[in-house]
């Protein structure tokens, strides 16, 4: 959906489409029908915005093919959704029985990445809406931390050099213009805005910037206000935000019992503790830990945060909580100003599949009216900012 910023901009609300496992088109049709379009009919809305997540296979075969681009734009169009942004850090298999590590390879030392963020850039320029001002791509934050050295970030810039160069032939291309945006996440190169500012800076940033997750920010213990000043001393835009809240836990020691119910063995769930903040490395084991059960076994001091996405409008149970303030917060310094601070916004809960039972969904159906809830969720919470809904924009739906 569209939303307008009190300074006059288009802000673009949608859901991350990595919550579905589809990896070839006809799944990615059929996930449109399944869950995308009875998300637009339970919000009353004419127009849906999807964060599109493409598997490397299908994204190739999409960049090879103008034609096929084409009949995805028009199956898009057909059921009154929009594309403005692309989920472009899983390379593949992110609804896989086991992911963990496997999400951050290949990494920005490697061709593969370079090629795949690519070919994702010439697929968006043409499923851009014509009135929209450009594209976004997320992408993860260079790689996991280990091994690194200088080799493999020379090799990582120079990567980037390249993709800034790809971004620009793109553009004259097609004449659209497309962003690419790294997203700072525990355990990573870059895991708070403090090191994406000191490691990132120097890259091209007319084409490349920032995505801001707000549950990683959360479990970095990071002030948003601070954060955004951080990054914008940098010159460092904020291409993109996802709109996320992490688990919480004030006292993880006596709520033991009830964090053992949120390890499961898909996703890695890194955990930090408040002594996190201000620290030179945010992975020193003294207060984090690449897993939550990790964090369990290891009794690391509290306050934690837990890399778990959790649905917006659903926090967890006592005595668990959820990071809503700090998303709160992250939402009011953004856009409760003369000028919006980003103008993509993607709800990316991707874990609805490994919640413990009790709160999991039990059909695609109920999968559908919790993101419906997320979404209306993360709209009311910027109409309270004074933002509003674009009532001005139709689409023609025929399904």
């Amino acid at each position: 959906m569209r939303l307008r910023h009190t300074g006059g901009e288009t802000i673009h609300l949608g859901y991350c489409t990595n919550v579905h496992p589809a990896e070839d088109l006809a799944g990615i049709l059929g996930q449109l029908d399944t869950y995308a379009v009875p998300v637009r009919v339970a919000l009353g809305s004419d127009l849906l915005g999807l964060g599109l997540w493409l598997a490397a296979p299908v994204a190739a075969e999409l960049a090879a093919d103008p034609a096929l681009r084409r009949r995805l734009r028009a199956e898009l169009d057909a059921r009154g959704l929009e594309v403005v942004t692309l989920n472009g850090f899983p390379y593949a298999a992110f609804q896989a029985p086991v992911v963990k590590h496997d999400v951050y390879h290949p990494d920005w030392t490697t061709e593969q990445r370079l090629t795949y963020t690519v070919d994702l850039a010439r697929v968006l320029a043409d499923l851009l809406p014509d009135d929209a001002a450009r594209g976004s791509i997320s992408t993860l934050p260079l790689a996991w931390r280990q091994p690194w050295d200088t080799a493999r970030a020379d090799a990582a810039r120079h990567r980037l050099d390249q993709l800034a160069a790809g971004l620009a032939a793109v553009q004259r291309d097609t004449g659209r213009e497309v962003r690419v945006a790294f997203e700072p996440e525990p355990g990573c190169v870059v895991e708070s805005t403090g090191q994406a500012a000191a490691i990132l800076s120097s890259m091209d940033t007319e084409r490349l910037g920032i995505c801001l997750d707000l549950a990683h920010l959360a479990c970095a213990w990071e002030d948003p206000t601070a954060a955004l000043d951080r990054l914008r001393s940098a010159g460092l835009p904020v291409v993109k935000v996802q709109v996320s809240a992490a688990v919480e836990a004030a006292d993880p020691a006596a709520d033991a019992e009830a964090l053992r119910r949120w390890v499961e063995p898909r996703f890695l769930h890194q955990t930090r503790g408040a002594g996190c903040v201000g620290a030179a490395d945010p992975a020193d084991p003294a207060y984090a830990a690449d897993d939550l059960d990790a964090a369990l076994d290891a009794a690391l001091p509290g306050p934690w945060r837990v890399h778990y996405h959790v649905p917006l409008h659903a926090p967890p149970e006592q005595p668990l909580g959820s990071t809503l303030p700090v998303l709160r917060a992250a939402l009011a310094a953004l856009f409760d100003g003369p000028v919006a601070g980003c103008d993509h916004l993607d709800v990316e809960t991707y874990t609805w599949g490994v919640l413990p039972a009790a709160r999991r969904p039990g059909s695609d159906a109920e999968l559908a009216s919790g993101i419906a809830a997320e979404l209306a969720f993360a709209r009311d919470e910027l109409v309270e900012l004074g933002l509003t809904v674009d009532q001005a924009v139709t689409a023609e739906v025929t399904r």
